[in-house]
């Protein structure tokens, strides 16, 4: 079995692709959901997010709102608005934001290389989220949800992206937020079997946003293969897969509502046994993993942990929130589980440093801590080493559309 296989995606008709592309599923709440659905008939997110077409207080968890996702696609198919390619294709999918251009291939994944770890993951899953992707998926009969994967150093698929992407694309939306989507599609054969051929050269490939989809589509290939024989497509699942080097991971930052019992002072001085401490004029942006910026009391500082307290050759001691986790937030703070403590929340680096500033100034918080972004050469390691990253690692920007191509479980 190949790595990767094309497959006869369902996607948009001719045109209809900005009435259709919507952000993941799992970044928007509901009722955010619900609001920039409205009066978009066609909005992907009465798929992913079919809760917003019934009661607002249902939950989101009840067999309605699946039943719903299937109504909804199968309205969207009749009507004419997401039509499916005839033959298996390959797919071009291109990302603009802000300065960077990333270019990827959206294609059917083995879920066996999955099982055996040639797709590496970092993340542990949530078993009520798993749960809700395979009940999602079985309902609909497909994966709307691609997962976000990353390839190491590999100059032959580089090109053979960049040819395939050299003409009119087929899809070319800009999103609200200002993110700019382009689909080329991959038929012919010669360029199908050099794409296959040229990802079944490659070691490994690495998961790097859609873990609950992945583990999702495992669970689902293992129920599917005990009552069917032979090949099927759920034994793939839908995944877009860029070259590491183009991939943009952004901070993940802290924040903690109480400083355990000491005052801002008394915390500045207890720092200072690991840290350079010194005080800033504005918001702070580390540089480095070892450095980390700190709101508190109204004012910013710079901290940068001593170097002989950084494990150079260990891939989950160096992450700049390990290197946090280990010498602030234990053993000042008194935090053993970030994923369960409720005095600990988790700001994703879209939202700017001054939403650290904001939640602490507002007193729903006593301190913010701004990180360095995990690398993806780090997060690569930690997987080749069989490793899992700490909760709320990494934040992948931009995120890929949901709507772009469906992967239908044949």
């Amino acid at each position: 079995m190949h790595l990767i296989e094309p497959f006869r995606a369902l996607r948009p008709a001719p045109g209809r692709a900005a009435e259709v592309l919507a952000p993941p599923y799992d970044v928007l709440s509901s009722a955010e959901a619900r609001a920039r659905a409205a009066g978009r008939p066609w909005s992907f997110l009465h798929v992913s997010k079919p809760e917003i077409d019934l009661d607002p207080g249902i939950d989101p968890y009840a067999d309605a709102v699946y039943a719903k996702a299937a109504e909804n696609l199968a309205r969207m198919v009749e009507a004419g608005v997401m039509i499916r390619d005839e033959t298996p294709c390959y797919y071009v999918y291109r990302l603009h934001w802000r300065d960077r251009v990333q270019t990827g291939l959206a294609a059917a994944a083995s879920v066996a290389d999955y099982d055996t770890n040639r797709i590496r993951k970092h993340e542990l899953t949530a078993p009520v989220k798993e749960d809700d992707r395979v009940r999602q998926i079985e309902a609909v009969n497909a994966q709307t949800g691609p997962v976000m994967i990353a390839y190491g150093d590999a100059p032959a698929i580089d090109a053979l992206l960049a040819k395939a992407a050299s003409g009119t694309a087929d899809v070319d939306v800009t999103a609200d937020d200002g993110v700019r989507h382009q689909c080329w599609v991959v038929r012919d054969e010669a360029s199908i079997t050099a794409l296959t051929g040229a990802f079944d050269a490659l070691p490994a490939i690495y998961i790097a946003d859609g873990h609950h989809r992945s583990a999702a589509a495992s669970r689902i290939a293992k129920a599917r293969a005990e009552t069917r024989d032979g090949e099927g497509s759920h034994r793939r699942f839908l995944a877009v897969i860029f070259p590491h080097h183009e991939m943009t991971i952004l901070d993940y930052n802290r924040v903690l509502k109480d400083l355990n019992g000491r005052t801002a002072e008394g915390l500045l001085r207890e720092l200072g046994d690991k840290f350079d401490v010194n005080g800033a004029k504005g918001e702070v942006r580390p540089a480095a993993a070892n450095e980390f910026g700190l709101y508190v009391a109204g004012r910013w500082y710079r901290l940068v942990l001593r170097h002989d307290l950084v494990p150079a050759d260990d891939p989950i001691g160096r992450l700049p929130i390990t290197l946090l986790t280990r010498n602030v937030i234990e053993p000042i703070f008194g935090i053993t589980d970030q994923r369960k403590d409720k005095r600990i929340d988790f700001v994703g680096g879209g939202r700017g440093l001054a939403e650290l500033a904001r939640r602490v100034d507002s007193g729903e918080m006593a301190a913010a801590f701004a990180l360095y972004p995990t690398q993806m050469d780090d997060l690569m390691a930690v997987a080749d080493a069989g490793a899992i990253m700490p909760p709320k690692s990494t934040w992948f920007e931009p995120k890929l559309a949901d709507g772009m191509v469906s992967h239908v479980l044949d």
